[in-house]
């Protein structure tokens, strides 16, 4: 059978043009808006021109991998302890427990079918988003910067986590997947382990100083070796594959401080690997898988869009009053809740998953997926604006979206 590469060639070109059409238009959007929308118009529901077809699955499947391990790599595990950790899991419990609420009550409605898998897509937070947004306002040194980091990053790991307990896809009771878990979780860290072993070995440290800089690039090709491998495992454990990618991603940013500084550039290395080839192809590809005429020729399934952003806020954003003591003033704490409420990966990729089970029709996909992309354009953009005090500057939405998870 002959293999096109022509849908990889087009996804290439939108890669390359989003970014640059906000350069350049100073358009007040994230990149990552711009390339699912693109995707949309060069699929089958625009122009025709490009599909999802083996080779893109392929780019996109990596592309989901890279971005869940970059997403681990967010993850400042030194913030998650003591008053802050308490904090923040209350409040995730908070989020999650009017999540399963509203859940409750979409299905009473008939609009959807698993008030678990909406809760788990409601509760998240997409990390990466917030982080830029509260260095550009300088708040991640504050007190309140820091809880609210350390709020999205419970926001994005327990979503993960659930995913996979409750939505692997695989046969068996709770007990039997948690007992995986666990067991995924041991090999995990005996993993780290074994690389903290082999790093403080001077021969083996040597060696890769000596390799990571060369066209070896050591470093990175051990990086996605782990990548790799924790995939793999966490399917074989029945667990779901975005697990593996993401704590492959934790695993790196534990075991890697570099404390003497010898590969200050091995983080960036991945971002460009991860960011400027794959990551692009899972969004792109994702708009053009979207069935967005299903959206607008029914007017209930239009009317979700606000009712799943609206959700979103209620969920993500009213738990953040319990991040008060960290505030000075009330537009702090209300960027920091519109922050929390901004969440685009897990709905897409979450979503997806509801999609192949059967638990979540295409036109509330399509539904959730565009509440998702609203969130991600208006509420930081506000954010913005409140934790500044002032006008919101064009470099916000010039964020790389390598930043955006």
């Amino acid at each position: 059978m002959e293999i096109s590469f022509t849908s990889v060639a087009l996804i290439a070109v939108v890669a390359l043009i989003a970014p640059l059409a906000i350069s350049f238009s100073r358009l007040r959007l994230p990149a990552i808006v711009l390339e699912i929308l693109l995707g949309i118009s060069i699929g089958p529901q625009g122009l025709g021109w490009a599909k999802v077809d083996e080779p893109v699955t392929v780019m996109s499947t990596i592309g989901l991998a890279f971005l869940l391990l970059l997403a681990g790599l967010e993850i400042d595990f030194s913030r998650l302890r003591g008053r802050l950790l308490r904090l923040t899991l209350f409040g995730y419990a908070i989020s999650f427990g009017m999540a399963i609420v509203i859940g409750l009550g979409l299905r009473a409605g008939d609009l959807v079918k698993s008030p678990l898998l909406i809760a788990i897509i409601l509760s998240a937070t997409g990390l990466g988003i917030i982080l830029p947004i509260l260095k550009d306002a300088g708040e991640t040194a504050t007190p309140f910067g820091q809880v609210v980091v350390a709020g999205a990053s419970i926001a994005e790991v327990g979503p993960i986590v659930l995913l996979s307990l409750f939505f692997s896809g695989e046969t068996g009771g709770i007990g039997s997947k948690l007992a995986l878990l666990i067991a995924f979780f041991a090999f995990v860290v005996a993993v780290g382990v074994v690389i903290l072993g082999l790093e403080r070995s001077m021969k083996v440290s040597d060696t890769l100083v000596k390799l990571q800089d060369t066209t070896a690039e050591i470093r990175v090709r051990g990086a996605f070796l782990l990548l790799a491998l924790f995939v793999v495992l966490a399917s074989k454990f029945g667990l779901e594959a975005i697990l593996g990618a993401f704590l492959a991603g934790a695993t790196l940013k534990l075991v890697d401080r570099d404390e003497a500084m010898t590969h200050a550039f091995f983080h960036h290395k991945l971002e460009a690997v991860g960011f400027g080839v794959f990551v692009p192809f899972f969004f792109v590809s994702t708009g053009i898988k979207l069935d967005i005429t299903s959206l607008f020729n029914s007017g209930s399934a239009l009317a979700r869009v606000p009712l799943f952003l609206g959700a979103l806020l209620v969920v993500r954003g009213l738990p953040a009053l319990l991040y008060r003591p960290f505030a000075e003033r009330t537009g702090q704490l209300v960027g920091g809740g519109l922050l929390q409420a901004t969440s685009l990966s897990i709905p897409v990729v979450a979503g997806q998953i509801g999609v192949d089970l059967g638990l979540i029709r295409p036109e509330n996909y399509v539904a959730l997926v565009a509440a998702g992309l609203l969130s991600v354009i208006v509420f930081p953009l506000v954010a913005l604006t409140l934790l500044r005090g002032r006008a919101v500057p064009v470099s916000v939405v010039g964020e790389p979206l390598a930043r955006q998870t």
